[in-house]
């Protein structure tokens, strides 16, 4: 059904890359999630009714959250489509996680609210009318949001949204919601066993599973999540290609959004190259960056001396120390001297992996003295010890 509709309504429907693809694939899962949640919650309330049914009831009304869920997805593509302006010069594009975000906390409280109701009816037992309509209904209902979770993670990978993976999961912990009310009404009905309010507080811990799961994926790009590996392998392929780059660094990037990321490293570059021309090769870099992975990219130089044999043997003796003290998790860069008339500077940067057992401080500490022991402390240190964003 999605693969028609988008079809007729999304022209280029193919061509998800592009930012207006996307924002209308998104929509486009809106108002069909309205449009089933609304038909399915009519069904379910009307067989609660005639049941008596308090699970099925709380399922029902977990369909009209879903409507309202799926109202809030519709909202969300619309505005994180937007173009970025003056107060927004990133774009609008963290609203995808916003809304992600509010349907999570949609699927928390329904799952909070069955509970409150099922420990009621688990106290206060009633029985349960179940009919062949009821029955209908239900398999219904259960075949409907399988279908709705199967599309919802289609397009979710099409277009590598957060929102619609956390559509797809609620989808999905219905069906199984239902699946269970399903299974109660038919033991409800065949044995003298209460088991409605125990099976409506089954599904309760399961939606809020599912609303907890949903939440944390939203809220991870929200906080500055860690890159995905594969992106940072593209972006290292690209820069490193280049003869011209002796090394890299400081590689950050910033996420805005689908479609919308910033990168910000540090490009080592031959200090007696012409610098005009290598200026030109970090332009060229940028524009490649842009075309193949789509990020804004801002590449800072740092000019390296490979042609000083005392400036090479420091380096290496340093890395040595570092390795034998720490181990290979500890590196640098940015290695350089600068020579005064009283002492001779040198300067560079630690990376140190999270969670080390020694402190940033520490670690300056331990290297500093490493440098004050070479050749009777003739070398100032002047180093930074820090996390790698990636």
């Amino acid at each position: 059904m999605i693969g028609i509709l988008s079809k007729i309504f999304i022209n280029n429907s193919h061509d998800t890359n592009n930012p207006e693809v996307r924002q209308k694939y998104g929509m486009l899962c809106g108002a069909m999630g309205i449009v089933l949640n609304i038909i399915l919650f009519a069904g379910k309330f009307f067989a609660g009714i005639i049941s008596n049914s308090v699970s099925i009831t709380a399922d029902a009304f977990n369909n009209l959250s879903d409507a309202g869920s799926s109202v809030v997805t519709l909202i969300g593509f619309k505005l994180a489509g937007q173009e970025p302006d003056l107060d927004h010069p990133f774009g609008h594009g963290r609203i995808e996680y916003i809304s992600g975000l509010v349907i999570s906390m949609a699927i928390l409280l329904m799952g909070y609210e069955l509970g409150k109701t099922s420990l009621d009816k688990i106290i206060n037992p009633q029985p349960v009318e179940f009919s062949t309509i009821t029955a209908v209904i239900l398999i219904i209902s259960i075949a409907v949001k399988l279908y709705m979770n199967r599309y919802n993670n289609s397009v979710a990978n099409k277009i590598d949204s957060a929102t619609m993976r956390a559509t797809a999961v609620d989808s999905l912990s219905d069906s199984v919601a239902t699946s269970v009310v399903f299974i109660a009404s038919i033991i409800g009905e065949f044995t003298d066993f209460a088991i409605d309010g125990w099976c409506g507080a089954l599904v309760s811990l399961f939606i809020l599973r599912a609303g907890y799961m949903s939440a944390k994926d939203t809220i991870s790009p929200l906080l500055g999540q860690r890159p995905d590996a594969e992106l940072v392998d593209k972006i290292c392929d690209i820069v490193k290609g280049y003869s011209e780059v002796l090394g890299m660094h400081d590689l950050v990037v910033h996420d805005y959004g689908p479609g919308r990321i910033m990168v910000t490293l540090h490009a080592e570059v031959n200090a007696q190259a012409n610098l005009l021309y290598t200026h030109d090769i970090i332009d060229n870099i940028e524009t490649r960056l842009k075309k193949e992975i789509g990020c804004e990219a801002t590449i800072h130089m740092d000019p390296v001396v490979r042609d000083n044999e005392n400036v090479q043997k420091l380096n290496c003796y340093i890395q040595e120390k570092i390795v034998e003290i720490f181990g290979e998790e500890v590196s640098i860069h940015d290695f350089r001297i600068v020579e005064g008339h009283t002492h001779t500077n040198i300067i560079f940067d630690i990376v140190v992996p999270y969670k080390f057992y020694l402190s940033l401080q520490e670690v300056e500490d331990k290297v500093e003295n490493i440098i004050y022991q070479i050749e009777g402390g003739c070398y100032r240190p002047v180093i930074k010890a820090e996390h790698a964003y990636v």
